[in-house]
């Protein structure tokens, strides 16, 4: 299959896609703001500098992207036609690099939480309440939507 843009083009267009400050990222950050959570935005000082850290919970959440970070069972977790095996490679170092993170920040006593995209885009508010209930247990990790609830 031809890409629809020249090389040049493409590249700048893959060159805009963001790491932090993600529109999905914005709105959760709203949404715990609101509810009176105060937070740190990408702390350095943590493994894979974490999107939003909750010292006062020793929490840190990472937004996921469903297409970057392979959302298991996500309809926006595609995979694209041409350089197969470029993509195949670039999808699973990703999921690497983030088990890589997740087992670092639990074995460093922090607690884990994982937002997926498709969650924040089809309730962000149920996805804020089911966090911010996280944050106020003990519970050492969470994930955003699973298979279950994405059949349900």
């Amino acid at each position: 299959m031809v890409d629809i843009v020249d090389s040049a083009t493409r590249s700048r267009m893959m060159a805009n896609i963001r790491g932090k400050d993600t529109k999905p990222e914005i709105l959760l950050r709203k949404a715990m703001h609101a509810r009176g959570f105060r937070f740190r935005l990408h702390d350095k000082r943590l493994p894979g500098s974490p999107d939003l850290v909750f010292p006062r919970y020793r929490a840190a959440v990472f937004v996921h992207g469903c297409f970057w970070h392979r959302h298991e069972g996500c309809r926006f977790a595609t995979t694209p036609a041409t350089r197969s095996d470029f993509w195949a490679e670039k999808f699973q170092a990703n999921v690497a690099r983030d088990r890589k993170h997740e087992a670092a920040l639990l074995a460093a006593n922090w607690r884990v939480a994982i937002v997926w995209e498709c969650d924040i885009k089809s309730s962000l508010e149920n996805m804020a309440d089911e966090l911010a209930s996280w944050l106020k247990t003990e519970q050492s990790t969470i994930m955003g939507s699973d298979a279950k609830k994405k059949s349900a």
